[in-house]
């Protein structure tokens, strides 16, 4: 009967895992890249206990209450277990130690290391090792004999060798050679046969080799048709009767070494690489962990062998019911043809040569068979007679869809993971937020990048903060809570001009602080309930409101608030990533609320803004992303840093990102996904390339180069909008390299005949680099082209013009809303002798608003109307008389501005005269450009007052609607 497959669950971060099961088979012991061992009570323990061994665990063994780890500070150390009490270090090496592994006694213990060597250490005194040098790269794995006589080991240079713990007995090459551990296409985890160590299992490519003690020959090879995956690791049951083996592609099969028949096969639901493997103590059950961190059981391993001969009715009852389905195809068998099928009193019945198990216990059956969670074996009730085939027997449906992917955790944007004992808490363009919590000291180290912000600050840790984040004004720390104390939120304000620099806030009772972060004069804080919590940098509480769903990290940026949240559940590795962007300025708002996008199979690896402000993520594959405003706020991928790594275990940590100049500030980690916090890590810079096809060429490097120049173009836009002081040497410098590149595609279009691109450039470009386009064109012999670019300037041209037109239409609109707005406020209060300031300049269009209203608005003047159609009524006010006793108008809606007479126009009217006397040679456009010339130079004031355009002395005077005060806000 097939076993059961448990489904995954997540144990450790992303990387190289392993498993073992205790002595007793109660406890499964992982491992993995996050530094941690973690003790599971089972499979469905959602809280195992784990001890933190480094910052990253290569290795484990487990026996006789002792638990030996390989970890990444190049040491094998001993744990008491299950107390996880240190018992000190048993040997060292120079680089990392790869793989550890237990005598059968439990005396001795095997390592292997990166620095080519193999060390054998006596438990109980670790001075007592032997050193075994031979390989000449890396050693993959090491095998202890159950005999404890002799000890085999991989490496990297392809040798497979048998050492009698003293010399070398033989040697193999069997694999491919690589230059690390990291690099190998198989981590070889070679096994000795238990009890008697007779055969020793080696996994060579798609198969695995069995070689006879002694001899040392080749005796046979175990594969499977549908494993075409290279073979990881080995690993054989305790009865030494079945040998497992997984491989790089998922497929974990397990043989029946006496039969070499497969007897159970078992697909990885996700097809991760599976990286470790370990039978219970009793057999029944396998552990197994993959690269990406996840651990899974298989349930009811068994081989599948007939029962002895002292049974022979319940035999004949099984090969009747077997008969039922095989009837000719297994005659031969059934007749005692086949030698398997007579074994001795005291053998045991191997499986047959078709790979079949004897004995379908169980088999789908139709919709009315009896539904049961669980799979069924055929249940005989009176020895001799079995229960009838047509009795309904079911297995438990299986999903075979994509599965759910475990939901990332809440995390800091530019801090390494909290089970470290030195980590960084918060590392960003400000500063830098240290962590040390081991046996010496619990502390928080702060330290600036500019000294002239604040000095260096050293504080002790008794709460226990594990987030933190750091800005010009304050520092922002934050605590989970207890059963007994409630999550706490510290903030030392020291940009505080008052004695009282910090405040500490107690959150509610069960909820915790889950990520934080600064802003320019407030805080935000999201819990587990989950709720969003502002305050401002003093301790006041602001606006609380409750998030989409649980968060995975914040970051701000002057008064911006990016919020990431689990918009729902990912499947297939792909996590459901929703982004939340906020202002928090005085027009409070939602920018926007969307999915983010990642890489395949990928998650949040940073969260933040550029040093301009623009929203930028980082997945864990690499890939910085940025919020491109001017296209929809869509997010454009503008750098992969795995481009620039030399081996696949490098990554790059990012710290920042800058648009002028265009850079990505990050660290990099050799062999690790975060640096360590000593020495100081250097910071490097990486540059921005947008993804765009055929780089190589001289084309595609000029559309990479513009296309980026107009994405970080866009934050100038977005600095004006908001009141920022502009770069204008920045902002020249990125137009004048927009407009260079473009000229270039254009010649190089024109030099490859093609036309119709070269008049889609010019599209792209501003007349004035048209114009320019016209004359390398033409110069070029290129008429046709020419004659098309002209008309695209003619339209540009055009184009400029009118929205010269509009601007000027805009201003003059408002100005002379602004003073009807005044005279509406003078009139409803009663106020007169305005109409008598004739100094005033805004005289003769308050006389125009007078003359309206005292007259009616007329259909002929739909102007007015329209002006008075668009001030919002005052109902604490009341009106005049007048305006009682008549009917209002009936107020149309906006005539085109195209029959409306702007200020231009009406000046052009009157001053169309004195521009012919002066240059009667003119044509009419002509007059109309010195006309433009003329009005443009006029002044505000000017161009308001129709016919009075000579600036006059502007005298202080009372505002009808504030007469308390000379000037007001509308005035």
């Amino acid at each position: 009967m097939p076993c059961e497959k448990k489904p995954m669950r997540y144990g450790h971060s992303e990387g190289h895992t392993e498993v073992c099961f205790d002595d007793s088979g109660k406890f499964i012991v992982t491992c993995g890249n996050d530094g941690d061992v973690r003790i599971w009570e089972g499979l469905d323990d959602d809280d195992p206990r784990f001890i933190t061994v480094g910052e990253k665990a290569h290795s484990l063994a487990l026996k006789n209450g002792k638990l030996v780890t390989a970890s990444s500070n190049n040491t094998v150390q001993i744990h008491t277990f299950p107390e996880g009490e240190p018992d000190g270090i048993l040997t060292r090496f120079t680089t990392n130690a790869t793989h550890v592994t237990f005598s059968r006694s439990g005396s001795r213990v095997a390592a292997a290391s990166s620095d080519f060597l193999v060390k054998v250490v006596a438990l109980s005194d670790s001075s007592d090792q032997k050193t075994l040098r031979g390989h000449e790269a890396p050693v993959l794995s090491v095998s202890f004999d159950p005999r404890d006589q002799l000890l085999a080991s991989s490496s990297c240079d392809g040798s497979v060798v048998v050492w009698n713990i003293e010399d070398q007995v033989t040697r193999w090459t069997l694999l491919k050679k690589s230059s690390d551990v990291s690099n190998a296409k198989s981590l070889c985890r070679l096994a000795f046969q238990p009890p008697s160590g007779k055969l020793l299992a080696v996994p060579v490519e798609e198969k695995v080799h069995l070689y006879e003690r002694d001899t040392w020959s080749h005796v046979t090879t175990l594969s499977d048709d549908l494993s075409t995956q290279v073979m990881n690791v080995v690993c054989w049951s305790p009865c030494g009767k079945l040998l497992a083996a997984a491989s790089v592609g998922g497929v974990i099969t397990v043989w029946d070494v006496g039969s070499k028949l497969c007897v159970e096969r078992q697909k990885h639901e996700k097809g991760f690489t599976v990286c470790a493997l370990a039978f219970s103590p009793c057999g029944s059950q396998i552990a197994y962990t993959d690269t990406e961190g996840c651990l899974g059981l298989l349930e009811g391993v068994s081989s599948g062998a007939a029962p002895d001969r002292s049974k022979s009715a319940e035999s004949a009852a099984a090969r009747d019911y077997d008969d039922l389905f095989d009837e000719d195809e297994d005659g031969l068998m059934d007749e005692g043809e086949s030698p398997l099928k007579r074994p001795g009193p005291e053998e045991e019945e191997p499986i047959p040569s078709t790979g079949r198990v004897r004995n379908r216990a169980a088999f789908l059956d139709d919709d009315n068979s009896l539904g049961t969670n669980a799979p069924q074996r055929l249940v005989r009730d009176v020895p001799g007679k079995r229960r009838s085939c047509h009795t309904p027997v079911s297995l438990r449906p299986v999903y075979d869809g994509p599965m759910p992917t475990p939901p990332q955790r809440a995390f800091q944007p530019g801090s390494t993971p909290a089970h470290l004992t030195h980590r960084f808490m918060m590392w960003n363009s400000v500063g830098i937020v240290r962590a040390y919590n081991d046996d010496q000291d619990n502390a928080v180290d702060i330290e600036f990048h500019d000294s002239a912000v604040h000095h260096a600050m050293h504080l002790s840790n008794t709460l226990g903060h594990n987030v933190a984040d750091i800005s010009q004004e304050a520092v922002l720390l934050g605590c989970p809570g207890t059963d007994e104390l409630a999550s706490k939120l510290q903030c030392l304000h020291f940009s505080s001009w008052d004695n009282h620099k910090d405040w500490l806030v107690d959150l509610p009772h069960g909820e915790d602080v889950r990520a934080l972060c600064l802003g320019v004069g407030w805080a935000a804080v999201a819990t587990s309930a989950p709720l969003l919590r502002l305050f401002t940098s003093g301790g006041l509480q602001r606006e609380v409101f409750s998030l989409s769903g649980r968060v995975v990290c914040l970051s701000a940026h002057g008064d911006q608030l990016c919020v990431v949240y689990h918009r729902g559940t990912g499947f297939d590795g792909e996590q459901c990533l929703g982004v939340q962007l906020l202002s928090l300025g005085h027009r409070r708002r939602q920018i926007l609320d969307q999915p983010l996008p990642l890489s395949p199979r990928s998650h949040l690896s940073w969260m933040g803004f550029s040093a301009e402000g623009t929203p930028c993520s980082v997945d864990s594959e690499g890939v910085v992303r940025m919020l491109n405003r001017s296209l929809g706020n869509t997010w454009t991928p503008v750098c992969n840093t795995r481009d620039t790594c030399k081996s696949k275990s490098d990554h790059y940590w990012v710290i920042g990102v800058h648009e002028n100049p265009p850079q990505i500030r990050c660290i990099p980690c050799k062999g690790s996904r975060f640096p360590p916090t000593l020495p100081r890590p250097a910071v490097a810079v990486l540059p921005f390339k947008i993804p765009l096809c055929q780089t190589s060429t001289e084309k595609g490097q000029m559309e990479e180069q513009y296309w980026r120049s107009v994405l970080l173009h866009n934050h100038h836009s977005f600095l004006s909008v908001n009141g920022y002081a502009l770069d204008q040497d920045a902002l020249s410098h990125s137009l004048k390299e927009q407009q260079e590149l473009l000229m270039k595609m254009f010649a190089l279009s024109c030099k490859l005949e093609r036309e119709f691109r070269c008049v889609e450039l010019a599209e792209m470009m501003p007349q004035n680099l048209v114009t320019l386009a016209i004359k390398y064109a033409s110069r070029s012999r290129r008429m046709a082209l020419a004659e098309r670019l002209s008309k695209i300037a003619l339209e540009k041209a055009q184009e400029d013009q009118e929205e010269e037109h509009e601007e000027e239409h805009e201003e003059e609109h408002s100005g002379f809303l602004l003073v009807l707005w005044c005279a509406l406020g003078a009139k409803s209060l009663g106020i007169t002798g305005l109409e008598h300031c004739t100094d005033n300049p805004l005289y003769s269009c308050y006389s125009i608003f007078i003359h309206s209203v005292s007259s009616g608005a007329s259909p002929a003047q739909p102007r007015v109307a329209n002006v008075l159609d668009n001030i919002p009524h005052r109902k604490s006010a009341p009106l005049t008389s007048s305006s009682k006793t008549k009917k209002s108008p009936v107020l149309k809606p906006l005539a085109p501005r195209a029959k409306s007479k702007t200020g231009f126009q009406l000046w052009l009217e009157e001053h169309r005269k004195s521009i012919l006397a002066e240059n009667p040679d003119l044509e009419e456009t002509d007059v109309i450009k010195e006309a433009m010339g003329r009005f443009r130079s006029l002044t505000a004031e000017e161009r308001l007052v129709r016919g009075h355009y000579e600036q006059k002395e502007v005298k202080t005077y009372v505002c009808p609607l504030t007469p308390q005060v000379s000037h007001c806000a509308h005035c």
